[in-house]
């Protein structure tokens, strides 16, 4: 058995680019790519993909780990370079469409991007970005986009010798021998993070990791053979979550989508017979309140990630004929590497606990090799009870290399031999996971933890509200309380006032977790990923000032119940002995004065401390 070793035929680097090689043989003359009146069959993708790697090679001699970018979306010249770029011996690297030029600058300076792939309809974004650029440092070399779309609006602009998508295929070698991965390590892609938290941070993935989390992605959703998949999920959203190398595997046909718009979706739904979907809940949203919301003939099965779906916007679009497959996953690793594997014996449940149980993110995927929720001191396990909170910690094949460039990032992260995400969840009797917040998006009110996603979730349960957002809002005596902002469906003819959105939530949540401000916006501000920004909306509570004290009448009774059901659950064992003993009386009179100081110390020392106390238990 020693003499047995690793050889390069048992060995091959593992990479995605070699699904698109096979696709040109098994499905060859299956259609690839839908756009408008373009279409292209799997044998076609694959020579203009090798055309353009030919040129791609001979435009700049690519060396190894040089970056090409693009910039442009959802179009076909976008899914075609998800495969060009590293088949020319690249790192690949999109960028989102909706950064400003000043973000694009930073991204592409820090990249030491060589080539960029542009749109048309973006190019004067792009000139801007390159006009901030240091005089000591090269931009990069221009790639126009046109398109059928787009061509009017091109001629209207002055491209000078700008080269052109279509000249490079046609100068392109449909021999050309694509240049394979030394090693499953080489690096493949380049996606910088639109987190909700910080600044952006380029997350760099291997051939290895890339081909691990597309195999997976098809077997955990149960993707079948030549599906058709509509793009509503941006391709640079952590290159379309792998489905962009996903569709090769398995001769599915993409139907691309310029922009996003609820009624060109279902248009395109009916007329292209699609069966597959993905996208952030928000998208789940907008089709849901949509005007031209309508059933579908054929059921859609969509997947959703990133902040919770509520169970009631889950509830109405399933009504609707789409089948929502909710998972976890983060730039980080590629993809979706949690997910709410169905279980049969929950069909038999009622459609609000259906609902419910599908917005929970669920257990980890084939390519994890193991999936926790921790606490994030100690690193220890949490209890498998569905209340206790910790972080949730990440090991497996389809983890990034690391942030280009940042050492002290990626550390941080990637220690005790977990991916530490940054992410609070618990985990239920029955193993599955659920997101409760990011660490920072927990409100600590009064010593209390209030999960600002169970409190959206009563929300969204408001037949009057599109959207909402729960963040803190300092507090004179409770340190912080819940402050909503939401918006307003726009058929609305009467528009509730902020009494009644309390009062909605006070009969359906406990009284510490009740939001004390709401504020009405007609949109809420979201990330270039479409995520809601809630680092905006803090800046907004932040600004408005502390709630005063003077604001909660504080007596006994309204801060015991304020305290929530803990404190309640203690007065009761001494209620039936007040009436009877007048030393009964002082006795409890004193020691819930005491508790209630405890409780106020307690919220000083926290907040001295600036500790976020969210590993225990929540009530």
């Amino acid at each position: 058995m020693d003499q047995l070793k690793p050889s390069c035929v048992n060995s091959s680097p593992l990479t995605p680019l070699t699904f698109l090689e096979r696709a040109a043989v098994a499905y060859g003359e299956s259609i690839s790519i839908v756009y408008n009146s373009t279409s292209y069959t799997w044998s076609e993708t694959f020579a203009r993909c090798l055309r353009l790697a030919s040129s791609i090679s001979s435009l700049i001699g690519i060396k190894k780990g040089q970056v090409v970018s693009v910039l442009a979306p959802n179009i076909p010249a976008t899914l075609e370079l998800q495969f060009a770029i590293p088949m020319a011996g690249a790192v690949l690297n999109n960028i989102n469409t909706r950064l400003d030029a000043k973000t694009i600058s930073v991204l592409l300076q820090h990249s030491e991007s060589k080539l960029l792939f542009v749109d048309c309809q973006l190019y004067s974004l792009v000139l801007q970005s390159i006009s901030l650029f240091p005089s000591n440092m090269n931009p990069p070399v221009l790639v126009l986009i046109e398109d059928e779309s787009s061509v009017s609006f091109s001629r209207n602009l002055d491209f000078d010798e700008c080269t052109t998508y279509e000249a490079m295929l046609v100068k392109g070698d449909s021999n050309f021998h694509w240049i394979r991965p030394e090693n499953d390590w080489d690096p493949m892609t380049l996606n910088y993070t639109s987190g909700t938290t910080s600044s952006p941070k380029g997350v760099v993935h291997s051939h290895r990791s890339l081909f691990i989390i597309t195999v997976d992605s098809l077997i955990d959703w149960y993707v079948p053979s030549q599906p058709v998949y509509l793009w509503t999920l941006p391709m640079f959203h952590s290159n379309g979550w792998s489905y962009t190398w996903g569709m090769a595997v398995v001769g599915g046909t993409s139907v691309c989508l310029r922009k996003f718009d609820a009624n060109v979706v279902f248009h395109a739904i009916a007329k292209y017979n699609v069966t597959h979907m993905c996208g952030a809940p928000v998208v789940l949203t907008m089709l849901a309140n949509s005007p031209c919301a309508k059933s579908l003939k054929n059921p859609v099965h969509f997947r959703t990630g990133g902040a919770p779906p509520p169970a009631p916007v889950v509830l109405r679009v399933e009504s609707l004929g789409f089948i929502v497959n909710h998972g976890y996953g983060m730039t980080e690793v590629a993809g979706v590497v949690v997910s709410c594997i169905w279980k049969p014996k929950w069909n038999k449940l009622t459609a609000n606990v259906k609902a419910k149980l599908k917005s929970r993110q669920g257990i980890k995927s084939l390519g994890m090799t193991e999936v926790d929720v921790v606490d994030p001191e100690s690193g220890v396990s949490v209890k498998r009870d569905g209340l206790t909170m910790g972080e949730i910690v990440l090991r497996g094949g389809c983890i990034m290399l690391g942030y280009l460039k940042n050492q002290e990032a990626t550390s941080k992260c990637m220690k005790n031999d977990w991916l530490y995400t940054g992410d609070v969840a618990v985990i239920h009797p029955d193993g599955y996971l659920e997101i409760k917040d990011r660490s920072k998006d927990i409100i600590i009110s009064g010593g209390e933890n209030v999960s600002s996603v169970e409190v959206e979730s009563v929300l969204y349960s408001n037949t009057f509200i599109n959207e909402a957002a729960v963040v803190a809002r300092p507090d004179e005596f409770w340190g912080e309380t819940p402050c909503a902002f939401v918006s307003l469906k726009v058929e609305l003819k009467q528009k509730p006032k902020e009494k009644e959105i309390i009062d909605f939530c006070r009969e359906r949540l406990p009284h510490y977790m009740i939001p004390k401000t709401v504020i009405f916006m007609d949109e809420l501000p979201k990330t270039a990923t479409g995520k809601i920004q809630k680092f905006s909306l803090r800046e907004i509570a932040n600004g408005m000032g502390s709630l005063p004290a003077s604001r909660i009448q504080y007596t006994k009774n309204q801060a015991l119940v304020t305290l929530g059901a803990r404190e309640h659950t203690w007065r009761n064992r001494f209620e039936h002995n007040i009436e009877q003993s007048r030393v009964w009386k002082v006795a409890w009179g004193l020691a819930f004065d005491a508790y209630l100081r405890i409780q106020v110390m307690k919220r000083d020392v926290l907040w001295s401390l600036k500790r976020r106390p969210w590993s225990v238990k929540t009530h």
